[in-house]
């Protein structure tokens, strides 16, 4: 097949909705289709960006140079709805899958003309949803696939002695919610626990953060180690027992968790929005905000080994949904079946 993926956002520009485009692109070229890539990122580096990815990339294309491309592949995958993209769609008939990376309309809040125009053209396009959570959310039928994670970098690594006890992985900002994480460490003290926390990550909130933790006087359980990439996180996550994801928010799906598990983690994350898809058998979840079902989820794990070598037991046949080939394949069924 001739795939045009359409993602607003693309290396050099870092992120989960660039990674999955990214792997997707890789996956599909590996199984022996044509691919295109088009993104309204700028490559600083590189006016063109060939020659970096065994796919072309064509970066702010003008309308006629997109509506050859239309033209061009059998079948468009859009990495989240692009409104302006429609009207070349439309002119061109060309076959459309939408691939539902977060909600449309967030939760909470009021629907706008503009969301409720999305959720409507929607019924356009063949939809696949990363989680069970967006699914409902579309009020449309939709095809859920998860999302990869890079299995060729995230795994367990040998002689790596597992012996600190919890890890935060992620942007230092209040709607991940590492402030109740600090507040639930603090309570742990009561069951006569001090366990050592990593954060791993940066963000606007981080000096806010430190002095939070310098107020609860965690200084000495807690170690800021700022952000960190390829195999230094990768060996850091194989050094720790449990990855905490507590976002305020409802998180769309969560590949941290996946990548946390790879890596011989147990996860304890929040359960609304899709983490909880991500997580599946491997940890537990607490209902988002909620401090004191945190601190007791974190007691459970830190006091009952035999509870995290079970949870551990479930990774293989977890992960292997999750696995890049795996994903693709999902993906050009969906997308075969549209072209047809």
């Amino acid at each position: 097949m001739r795939i045009l993926i359409s993602s607003r956002f693309f290396y050099p520009s870092l992120g989960g909705s660039e990674t999955n485009a990214e792997i997707l692109a890789h996956e599909f070229v590996k199984l022996g289709h044509q691919i295109k890539l088009v993104t309204h990122t700028l490559d600083t580096t590189s006016v063109s960006g060939e020659g970096a990815f065994p796919f072309q990339v064509i970066r702010r294309p003008n309308p006629l140079r997109f509506i050859a491309l239309m033209r061009w592949c059998d079948v468009c995958l859009q990495n989240g709805i692009i409104l302006k993209q429609f009207l070349a769609i439309l002119t061109t008939r060309t076959p459309l899958v939408i691939r539902h990376q977060t909600w449309i309309q967030h939760p909470g809040v009021p629907a706008t003309q503009l969301t409720r125009l999305k959720l409507y053209v929607v019924r356009f396009a063949t939809s696949i949803a990363i989680s069970q959570s967006i699914a409902e959310h579309l009020r449309h039928p939709s095809v859920i696939i998860p999302n990869p994670y890079r299995d060729n970098l995230f795994r367990c690594l040998p002689n790596i002695p597992r012996n600190k006890e919890l890890v935060f992985l992620g942007r230092l900002v209040s709607d991940k919610g590492l402030d109740l994480l600090l507040n639930a460490m603090t309570s742990l003290r009561a069951y006569g626990l001090y366990p050592k926390l990593t954060v791993i990550g940066s963000g606007e909130s981080d000096v806010g953060l430190r002095q939070q933790t310098k107020n609860l006087q965690l200084e000495n359980q807690v170690t800021f180690v700022g952000s960190k990439i390829g195999y230094d996180l990768v060996h850091l996550l194989n050094e720790h027992q449990i990855l905490v994801v507590p976002s305020r928010w409802k998180e769309p799906f969560g590949v941290v968790a996946l990548e946390g598990i790879a890596c011989g983690c147990v996860v304890v994350g929040s359960s609304g929005g899709g983490l909880k898809d991500a997580i599946g058998d491997c940890g537990s979840t607490f209902p988002n905000g909620d401090e004191d079902a945190l601190t007791e989820a974190l007691l459970e794990l830190l006091t009952q080994p035999e509870l995290l070598a079970h949870y551990r037991a479930n990774a293989s046949s977890h992960l292997l949904r999750h696995q890049k080939t795996a994903v693709a394949k999902a993906y050009l069924q969906v997308l075969e079946k549209a072209r047809r």
